[in-house]
This record gives C-alpha cells, structure tokens and sequence, in this order.
C-alpha cells in the first residue's frame, strides 16, 4: 500500500494543472505545516524562531522546471534578496536551490549567469549556497555545472541520492574538490534500472555513502529522519574518531520537530531545511511521497 500511495503523490508532484491550482489557492490542505510561507518575510520569521531554539537552516525558494528566462532570472534575484536578507540579519542560514528554477532546461550559459550572480552575493554576506539534486535526466548536468562552479567559488555544495546505483562513484569523482555534501534516500520516481527499487537496499547504500563520504574527511549533511540511519551516523564518527564539526544532520521542517530539538541538544549541528514561496506543490507531493503518514496532517489541515 506505501508503495502505491508513493507513486501516486509522485505522480501528482509532476502534474501541471494541479501545480497551477496550488498556485491559485495558496497554503492550504496541510502545506502549511510543511512550507514557511510565500513571502520572504514569513521565511525570515521562521529562521529566527529556528535559530532561538539553537537549530540552523537552509532557505529554499521553491520552485523548479522553468521554461522563460525572464522567470529564471527573476527567480535568481530573488535567491539574492534571500541571501542579502540572511546576511543583513545574521541569521544562521545557508540557502538551497534547484537548478531548473534557474534555467537548467533552457541554456547552460544562462544557468551559469544566474549561479554565478547568486555566489557572488554569497560569497559577500558569507552564506553557503547548496545545488539540489533534482531527477535522474538532470543529475549528470547539475554535477558537470557545480564543478565548474566550484573552481571559482568555496560556499557552494550539492547533493547526493542513495538510491542511485552510481552515487558512489560520484562521490569519489568528486573527492577532488573536498565537497561539503548533503546525502539523501532520494526523493523522485526513478527507474530500477538506474534506482535501487527496493527500500532496504537504499538504505544500506545510504550508510555505505555516509561511510565513504565521512571517511575521505569531507563535510557531510545526513539530511534523514531514520532512526536508524542517525543513530548509524553517531555510531560511525565515534568509532573512527570523526569531529562532530566535520558533519551535521538535516531534517525538512515540520517533520519530527522534537528529535531535531534533542539531536540539537546533545552537541550536534541540527539544520531544517525551511521552504517558502508560491511553487510549493511539487515539493509538498514529494514530502507525502516520502512518508505517507504526513497525509494525517492533510486531512486535518482540510478540516481546520
């Protein structure tokens, strides 16, 4: 039954006429639990009610797959606003995006242009900057962009997902560049033949990369709401003498708000990754695909 429900919210999460309906009818049916808001200044609220409580977070604007450049850019100047306003308010916040918000399905070179204005502001208000990993089609582009990226610019990162049978080796090609990366399951609908379909094998390939990555003394974001897999995570460090500053766990925010309250509190650096704006409907499909049990807070956001 988890996994008929898993693709349907996924398929749900690609379909545009209910993407524009989200849009229309704003925050409701539950997404506000897992969305800050559409304004930055909502964001703004949420990250300093985050950092009282001794929790760091990443900002996303959300939004993917855009086909104008103007609307690219646009979206470029507004990840800027996001780090100027980060950075005027030293707040403890890093800032996500997806390539596909910037141009990725349009050119290359316009893709680059807008990185490359939002690195800039990064690099002058000191906020690190990670690139998203998006679907499958996309994942070679979005590295061969972030390596170019990153012989220019230290405050950026990527990420990689464990159920991809060739994220090992992505991580060891790109050793090279001692990368501060985010490791995930995974979050898109992908083919068995390039996905592990099976959970149980994500999640032993989620550890093998966690290993990997911690092991070749690289900065490591378990970005994971698994019991399991954190306590893997706390185990592996003590037992290979690894630094807590060399590694933090992330969770998306509103999902299991008191364990990120009680990792915080014993030592660890504890990041939500905090999402605002209007294009929140792919994201808010993919969180129900990932854990069904959110479709509880639904139902009850439908009745308030």
């Amino acid at each position: 039954m988890e996994k008929v429900m898993r693709k349907f919210f996924l398929f749900l999460s690609d379909n545009k006429f209910f993407t524009k309906m989200a849009r229309r009818y704003g925050l409701k049916f539950g997404a506000s639990r897992f969305v800050a808001g559409e304004k930055i200044s909502d964001a703004k609220k949420t990250i300093e009610s985050l950092n009282e409580k001794g929790l760091s977070v990443t900002l996303d604007f959300l939004g993917e797959f855009v086909s104008e450049s103007d609307e690219a850019r646009s979206r470029a100047d507004e990840c800027v606003n996001a780090i100027k306003m980060i950075g005027e308010n030293q707040l403890d916040s890093q800032l996500s995006l997806k390539l596909t918000s910037l141009g990725l399905d349009i050119s290359e070179d316009l893709v680059l242009e807008n990185m490359e204005k939002i690195l800039e502001a990064g690099k002058k208000y000191n906020v690190f900057v990670t690139i998203d990993m998006e679907d499958y089609p996309r994942l070679q582009k979005t590295l061969d962009i972030f390596e170019k990226l990153k012989e220019n610019y230290d405050g950026i990162g990527t990420v990689m997902q464990a159920y991809l049978y060739r994220v090992s080796d992505d991580i060891e090609n790109l050793d090279q560049y001692s990368p501060n990366l985010r490791l995930v399951k995974g979050a898109y609908k992908e083919s068995a033949e390039v996905a592990f379909p099976e959970k149980k094998d994500t999640d032993e390939n989620f550890k093998k990369i966690i290993a990997q990555h911690l092991q070749n003394g690289n900065y490591t974001a378990v970005a994971t709401h698994d019991d399991v897999i954190i306590e893997f995570t706390k185990k592996f460090a003590e037992e290979h003498n690894i630094p807590r500053d060399q590694f933090e766990f992330q969770m998306l925010y509103g999902i299991r708000n008191e364990r990120q309250n009680e990792l915080s509190e014993e030592g660890y650096k504890m990041r939500v990754y905090v999402p605002y704006g209007n294009d929140w409907y792919g994201y808010f499909m993919r969180r129900l695909a990932e854990r069904p049990a959110n479709v509880g807070f639904v139902v009850k956001g439908i009745f308030k």
